[in-house]
């Protein structure tokens, strides 16, 4: 049978990921490079094996077989062959093992790059690589299997790998089917995005490890994994936006980030790998730093575990989260090892590490300065959401009361640090390297500084009083200021000095230095993107009304005209509500909209919000309370969400930023190995 060949494979990979872990220490310490090799070889085959794997479980899930419990649990036979297909990721223990095989696509795509220069990190590469895999597949063989079937029993339905005694083969003719708050486009890319961000962290982080071990005290670990890094951060941001966008268009609740600890569990490590992606920066440059971006590598790992952690051991009561499950202890087990023998390698390496050069009292407002402080703003952030989520979980502990931390809190405590972030953002890019002074900065940012100044008088004199708004508001248009006269003063140089055009000039002039042109588009993007955070946090408003048919309500300048309400079945067995209502503005008419609710068979209830979307604003309609809808009636929540917009089209530009940051370089010596994997992983020698 399949599921048995599947979970026979599965025993394989585990086992060869454990001996490419321990022939690659062995190998190390005996100086033996026929077993460093052989375990590369290891680790190689551990893809193919996994995806043979996983194309078993994507087969079953396809087919319907519901003799095996996770198929029953997540597909059924109203369920279109691409959610069947989604649903690898749609529970428990399929995520587990698509994690495991996008961990082992990336762990063989690594070792595919040439390794002439760097010989001596390959071991400790291909250890902590197999290591972290043969940890995942180990979950998903003692605790969560997904080729685990049903059996009956005198007692009623068990699941398990082998019959249990005196037990009879049990196979239901329809499966529970996908939670339907998954079955949204956003669900679909969503997981596959986040886990390759956490995924592709592990590879900076193995040759952190190997420098450590070997005593590699340049930054070659560094540039090795530049675009390795930037490449995680790019996943790991585009999963978060896909997260936000998800919770915007389903939950209905009119917002798109409600400081779910799940939601915070998957941004610590974004907020640890955002620093360290410019604190490198000054490793490379001037040596500095060296102590910090190794604890920055470490940190960003054991966030990607702990993250994943209280995601899958129940410890969280979250609408991201899965159920209970008897792997957190495996987890914790794990992760207090890792902290303790990376931080451990860290502090007998600690003097080694040592800054190669200092700041000084000339130096308090140079780049490096201001890196710094970014980097201190950040930790600070992820203090405020690491308290956020467990001190619930002790005060549980201690008192045995659930308290909940909820938004205000954060809003609170992260609104300023990630104000002065803005502010830095703004600074940082007129600093100059090793020397600066206020006078200096001031110099160079009273240009840039005047259109954010006239920003500030527009939106005072049209009306704009909140304090907080015109603080950040003016915040973000310096930082743009300052971008785009940093864009600006670049091009006319240099079409000064080669009578090139102002398109031809940007073009070349982002080519020749694609790392830093590249982040400043990323800046713009997100002084877009707080631009929409800005407007949505302080300034939506909302109405609740119920509403007979042909009667209106107003928000914010428009009118909704309820027209009619609907029942009827879809063709998957759900009932659907929909209303149609008119909007106008200004006594003109701007369309209609079909706020829906949606039941399914199973009784799991889905709101599908209305949206009607511009740059300037969303006008967000809900319908409420179902069960008080009649033929003439019914209950509407209406939302105006001023500049939402802004905060997708920023995640596009941000995506554009950092594939110009992480392009190839045209020059050989410098571009990277282009593997011939799943995923053609760039490797950045």
């Amino acid at each position: 049978m399949l599921a048995n060949f599947g979970f026979g494979v599965l025993v394989v990979t585990f086992l060869l990921a454990l001996f490419g872990a321990g022939a690659a220490m062995y190998g190390y310490f005996r100086k033996e490079d026929r077993w460093v090799e052989s375990a590369r070889r290891a680790v190689l085959l551990t893809f193919p094996l996994v995806t043979l794997v996983s194309l078993s479980l994507i087969y079953l899930l396809v087919s319907g077989h519901y003799e095996l419990r996770y198929v029953y649990s997540v597909t059924s036979n109203d369920m279109p062959t691409y959610l069947k297909v989604t649903a690898l990721w749609g529970g428990q223990e399929g995520s587990l093992l698509f994690w495991s095989w996008l961990m082992s696509a990336f762990a063989s795509a690594v070792m595919l790059r040439r390794w002439d220069r760097d010989r001596e990190f390959l071991p400790w590469v291909a250890a902590v690589t197999a290591i972290t895999l043969g940890f995942f597949l180990s979950l998903s063989l003692f605790f969560e299997n997904p080729f685990a079937r049903w059996w009956q029993t005198a007692s009623g339905e068990v699941a398990a790998m082998l019959r249990p005694v005196g037990a009879i083969p049990f196979n239901p003719p329809d499966g529970a089917g996908l939670n339907p708050l998954l079955r949204h486009p956003g669900m679909v890319i969503h997981p596959p995005m986040l886990y390759l961000g956490f995924v592709a962290f592990v590879i900076p982080f193995a040759f952190a490890i190997a420098a450590l071990v070997t005593g590699r005290t340049d930054d070659r670990w560094i540039r090795l994994t530049r675009r390795w890094t930037l490449w995680a951060w790019l996943f790991l941001t585009c999963g978060l936006v896909l997260g936000m966008w998800w919770a915007y268009d389903v939950l209905g609740w009119g917002g798109y980030w409600g400081w779910d600890p799940v939601e915070i569990a998957a941004l610590m490590p974004w907020l640890v790998g955002t620093p360290f992606l410019h604190t490198v920066m000054i490793q490379e440059k001037r040596g500095m730093f060296k102590q910090l971006n190794m604890i920055l590598i470490i940190l960003t790992y054991i966030l990607v575990i702990f993250g994943t952690f209280l995601t899958r051991s129940g410890v969280l009561s979250s609408v991201h989260a899965f159920s209970q499950s008897a792997i957190g202890p495996m987890f914790f087990a794990f992760i207090g090892i890792t902290m303790i023998t990376s931080f451990g390698l860290l502090i007998h390496r600690w003097k080694d590490f040592k800054s190669e050069a200092s700041l000084g009292s000339s130096s308090m407002f140079s780049r490096e300065a201001l890196f710094l402080l970014a980097a201190l703003l950040f930790a600070g952030v992820l203090i405020v959401c690491f308290w956020g989520i467990i001190f619930p979980l002790i005060s549980e502990i201690i008192t045995n009361q659930k308290i909940t931390v909820g938004p205000p809190f954060y809003k609170r405590a992260v609104g300023p640090l990630f104000g002065l972030i803005l502010l830095l953002m703004g600074i940082a890019p007129l600093s100059s390297w090793t020397y600066g002074t206020l006078k200096t900065i001031g110099r160079a940012a009273w240009k840039p500084a005047i259109p954010a100044a006239l920003v500030l008088v527009v939106l005072v004199l049209t009306g704009t009083h909140n304090l907080f708004a015109l603080i950040g508001l003016t915040l973000i248009a310096f930082a743009v200021c300052v971008t785009l006269y940093e864009f600006g003063r670049a091009v006319l140089a240099r079409g000064r000095s080669s009578a090139e055009n102002v398109l031809v000039a940007l073009w070349r002039l982002v080519g020749r230095n694609r790392r830093r042109y590249g982040g400043y588009i990323i800046h713009l993007a997100m002084g877009m993107m707080g631009l929409a955070i800005i407007g949505i946090e302080l300034f939506q408003t909302t109405t609740q009304q119920s509403l007979a048919t042909g009667e209106s309500m107003q928000l914010a300048g428009y009118t909704l005209h309820f027209d009619s309400i609907s029942q009827f079945p879809y063709v998957d067995g759900r009932t659907v509500t929909r209303a149609v209502m008119s909007v106008y503005r200004d006594g003109q008419y701007l369309g209609q909209l079909y706020p829906r609710y949606d039941l399914f068979p199973d009784g799991q209830p889905m709101t599908i919000p209305a949206i009607r979307s511009t740059l300037s604003d969303d006008l967000y309609v809900v319908l409420v309370n179902w069960e008080d809808t009649s033929a003439s009636q019914a209950p509407f929540k209406v939302y105006h969400n001023p500049l939402v917009s802004w905060l997708w089209l920023g995640s596009f530009v941000f995506i554009f930023g950092t594939l110009v940051a992480a392009w190839p370089d045209k020059d050989p010596a410098l571009a990277p190995v282009i593997v011939k994997s799943a995923f053609k992983t760039a490797g950045a020698d």
